[in-house]
């Protein structure tokens, strides 16, 4: 899977986008029939997928962690599943925020953990039943909607209303990781996140075949340390401009900004570009929950520039707050059925 994000996957198709059409179509049918014709293991304990249509990030993790405090409310142990996208541990892992670092278990799992107990698995079989052995008694994974071999109870997709599919394309040509037909075919619900059009078509055909939308927006925590000062906003995500315009909505000034590749590991010579050009102007440095996660545990420059970024948090706050629960509670209803399924085939 393709990883970065091109400037072109998110304008409308030029002639890169239809240029790369014919790998664009093999892809397709490619990563299409292994969505339909996947074998999906049983897991013991409910399984909800959070992911979303296209490479890049949509929210995907605050929309995690609001499910997994859902859980929690009704009494449930929750655990997250991630594949450690960026770190360097090939093994099942249960994740300690205390002893490992950003670079073995990757930027999202740290923040996973801050919130309740998770695993990274390279294969997410073997984390599921991790997570069982721990004691979850309901999972919840962090992307892999595409290509996960799980049987899954709920799939919750997750768009941007800003940003929604680019051009529409398959990868290489554009952003989309497997046909819309499909991903259609088997998600339980859409999330649209924010107050902008780009995601209106697809929930429109949502509709139409009878799933769940729900809405949502990002809403930043109060950060007393940056409302009404001049910053310097560093960044590295998905979508740099997103957290520009957050930073903004709590009240800071983007005096000046720097943008990275998505999970970017930072040099010793960025971190010192970044500490120096900021005290140049007298700039507050400030930065994402995910990036400041990756400054954790070094020294140096490094431990520095963590002591001095703020950090701008957020929640995904759903606009019925009752959504969640719901998502839990149908996810433990098709898990019952799907059980119930399974014991009759196995009696046949």
């Amino acid at each position: 899977m393709v990883s970065e994000a091109p400037p072109f996957w998110w304008t409308k198709a030029d002639w890169r986008a239809w240029g790369l059409a014919p790998v664009s179509f093999l892809y397709g049918r490619i990563a299409g029939r292994r969505m339909a014709k996947a074998r999906r293991a049983s897991i013991p304990v409910p399984v909800i997928c959070v992911g979303n249509f296209t490479v890049g990030g949509a929210g995907k993790t605050p929309t995690a962690v609001t499910l997994a405090r859902a859980a929690k409310e009704k009494g449930l142990k929750p655990g997250f599943l991630s594949r450690g996208y960026g770190g360097s541990l090939d093994v099942t892992t249960v994740v300690d925020p205390e002893h490992h670092r950003a670079e073995a278990v990757g930027d999202e799992a740290l923040l996973l953990c801050r919130e309740t107990l998770t695993v990274i698995s390279r294969t997410r079989v073997d984390g599921a039943h991790r997570l069982v052995a721990e004691g979850a008694d309901l999972i919840i994974m962090d992307d892999g909607f595409q290509s996960a071999r799980l049987a899954l109870d709920f799939a919750l997709v997750v768009i941007d209303t800003v940003r929604g599919i680019g051009n529409g394309h398959l990868v290489p040509g554009g952003p989309v990781r497997a046909p819309i037909s499909e991903q259609m075919r088997q998600l339980s619900a859409i999330l649209k996140v924010g107050n902008g059009e780009a995601a209106d078509k697809l929930v429109r055909q949502a509709a139409r075949a009878g799933k769940q939308f729900y809405v949502a927006t990002l809403k930043p925590r109060e950060n007393r340390e940056i409302a009404g000062k001049s910053l310097f906003a560093f960044a590295g995500i998905a979508d740099p401009e997103k957290f520009y315009r957050t930073v903004r909505e709590v009240g800071g000034l983007v005096v000046e900004k720097r943008a990275f590749p998505d999970h970017h590991y930072f040099s010793e010579d960025e971190i010192s570009d970044l500490l120096d050009d900021a005290a140049k102007d007298n700039l507050t440095l400030v930065t994402t929950a995910k990036d400041a996660v990756r400054l954790q545990g070094h020294h140096g420059r490094m431990e520095e520039l963590a002591k001095k970024v703020s950090v701008v948090e957020v929640d995904m706050a759903f606009d019925d707050p009752q959504a969640p629960g719901k998502i839990i509670d149908t996810a433990i209803a098709n898990f019952r059925e799907r059980r119930i399924r399974e014991g009759n085939a196995v009696k046949a």
